[in-house]
C-alpha cells in the first residue's frame, strides 16, 4: 500500500533508522512529513523517493548533514550476507543493448523484464519506471544509473530480482557529472525494505571497488554475473556496509 501514513516508530523503521535520527530530519525538514494535529506521519510513497534520492546522492559522492551521510551504509541491511546471487543471473545480463536513447534503453530493460516471467503487467511497470525517472534520473557519475520503479508495489512481481544491461554506445541519460551512461541496473523488489537494501548495496559496490571498471571490460554476460558478485564480496569482507 505505497500510500499508508507511518507514524515516528514505523518510519524509523521503514528507513531503518533511529528515531532520534528521524526527528533530528523532521525538525530540520530534511525529510517529507505531515502534521496531523498533534502527530507527525510520514507517506510511505513520499519516504521512498527521499530515500532513494539520498542513496543515489550518496553514490553520487553529493555532501551530506553529519546526520544523514551514514544513512545509506545502515540501509544495506543483513550487513555480513551477500545479496546479490539470489537477485542476478547470466541471463538476467545483456552486455550489448542496442539502445540509443533513454527511452529504448527502459523499453529493452522491461522486455528483458517480461522475459523472466516474474513480471505481472509490464504496461504498468514501464509507467513506473518513467513516473521515477521524472522525478530525477536514477543515473551516477561514473557510467551507471540504478533504474527502479516509483513504488514498490508487492503485486507488481512474483519474484523480486535485478537485471543489468551494457550498451554497446554511452547514452546521455541525465547523470548529474553530465557524462553518458552505459551500464544500467534495474532493481524489481516485491517489498520497499529490499528495495532500500539492494538500491544501498548496488550503489556502495559501485562506490568502493572497481566494478564499474570490470564491467565495462567484461566480455559476455557470465564475465560480468561474476565480476558483480565477487565486487559484492569484496565490500563484505572489508566491512565497507557496517
Amino acid at each position: 500500500m505505497p500510500y499508508r501514513f507511518l507514524n515516528l516508530d514505523e518510519a524509523a523503521e521503514h528507513l531503518h533508522l533511529r528515531r532520534t535520527q528521524l526527528e533530528s530530519l523532521v525538525k530540520d525538514r530534511l525529510v517529507p512529513f505531515e502534521t496531523r494535529g498533534d502527530r507527525t506521519v510520514f507517506r510511505r510513497q513520499d519516504l521512498d523517493d527521499w530515500a532513494s534520492r539520498h542513496i543515489l546522492g550518496a553514490a553520487a559522492g553529493e555532501s551530506a548533514r553529519h546526520d544523514e551521510s551514514s544513512w545509506p551504509h545502515a540501509c544495506a541491511l543483513s550487513s555480513d550476507a551477500p545479496l546479490l546471487p539470489r537477485l542476478i543471473r547470466p541471463d538476467q545480463i545483456d552486455a550489448a543493448m542496442t539502445a540509443k536513447t533513454k527511452a529504448a534503453v527502459l523499453h529493452d530493460l522491461v522486455d528483458m523484464a517480461k522475459r523472466t516471467g516474474w513480471v505481472c503487467d509490464p504496461q504498468e511497470l514501464t509507467a513506473s519506471l518513467q513516473a521515477r525517472e521524472a522525478l530525477c534520473s536514477t543515473a551516477v557519475p561514473g557510467g551507471v544509473a540504478f533504474l527502479h520503479p516509483r513504488s514498490q508495489d508487492p503485486y507488481r512481481f512474483t519474484a523480486s530480482f535485478l537485471l543489468l544491461g551494457r550498451t554497446v554506445c554511452p547514452i546521455h541519460y541525465g547523470a548529474p557529472d553530465g557524462l553518458p551512461t552505459e551500464l544500467f541496473f534495474m532493481l524489481g523488489c516485491q517489498e520497499d525494505r529490499l528495495h532500500l537494501h539492494t538500491l544501498a548495496r548496488l550503489c556502495l559496490v559501485a562506490q568502493k571497488t572497481d566494478v564499474l571498471e570490470r564491467l565495462r571490460a567484461a566480455p559476455d554476460s557470465c564475465a560480468m554475473h561474476a565480476c558483480l558478485l565477487t565486487a559484492e564480496e569484496t565490500v563484505l569482507q572489508k566491512g565497507a556496509v557496517r
